[in-house]
């Protein structure tokens, strides 16, 4: 029996300064094979590249995944501000016709970090560039040396470090068997005004949005602002996700 395929959106980079290339973080992929049971395809968010019908043809399933650069601010009708780069408004381009494509095919769609935020804003939500600095929120960024450097250990930086309450009865509540879990945090942008259609779930103890659903979505519809890729082998919040994911898009294979 074939696995389901997922295509995994690549992220612009340079490499030696001179080369541009896309690249996807490995333990997407490994979340993807070794939890959802999938075949991870990377595919390039390049609009004039990836051709957005012929992909989700060929796809079960989309993984909108964390990335370095911002959502750029003029899709929500802000302003940018150079201290907020980068921007990647090439992914900008494919993720947020990919959200809405794949929501109205009912294709499962999983976004993290970056990926909620695109899911917020494709259904005409907003973000805030840094959401610490917003009265009485926390510092969501990753954890970093007196020096101003990041922490050299992965253990620190994907540490759990706030917990996260779900709505009674939604349907991550549903999914973990419980209304609080705790989890990592690595972002500076957040969502600021939810979408038209976007639900929230959870919630971090300062407010901050942490988990979502598009409603009325006809397939798996979900985000989180965590970085759920990171441990699911042995995370069993973690685990849930993305077998929950396996599980929607085992369905949509044929036999």
């Amino acid at each position: 029996m074939s696995k389901p395929i997922v295509g995994v959106i690549g992220n612009a980079q340079i490499v030696e300064k001179r080369f541009s290339v896309q690249a996807v973080g490995e333990r997407n992929l490994r979340a993807v094979a070794e939890v959802a049971g999938a075949m991870p395809l990377m595919f390039a968010s390049v609009p004039d590249v990836t051709d957005i019908g012929a992909l989700l043809d060929a796809v079960d399933g989309i993984l909108l995944t964390g990335a370095r650069a911002n959502v750029h601010p003029t899709r929500f009708g802000v302003e940018p501000d150079p201290k907020h780069e980068p921007y990647d408004s090439a992914r900008d381009d494919v993720a947020l016709a990919l959200a809405e494509a794949c929501v109205a095919r009912g294709i499962p769609i999983f976004g993290i970090c970056r990926g909620l935020q695109e899911l917020n804003v494709a259904f005409g939500g907003s973000l805030h560039p840094e959401i610490r600095e917003l009265p009485g929120r926390m510092n969501h960024r990753m954890p970093r040396l007196e020096t101003g450097e990041v922490h050299p250990d992965p253990a620190v930086v994907f540490a759990d470090r706030h917990d996260v309450a779900l709505v009674p009865g939604g349907v991550f509540a549903k999914l973990f068997g419980c209304e609080t879990i705790r989890v990592n945090s690595l972002h500076g942008q957040g969502i600021l005004k939810p979408g038209e259609r976007v639900v929230v779930e959870g919630v971090a103890e300062d407010s901050t949005i942490e988990a979502i659903r598009i409603a009325d979505a006809p397939g798996f519809a979900l985000g989180v602002q965590w970085h759920a890729e990171y441990d699911p082998q042995r995370n069993p919040i973690n685990r849930a996700l993305f077998q929950a994911f396996g599980e929607a898009l085992a369905a949509r294979r044929p036999g």
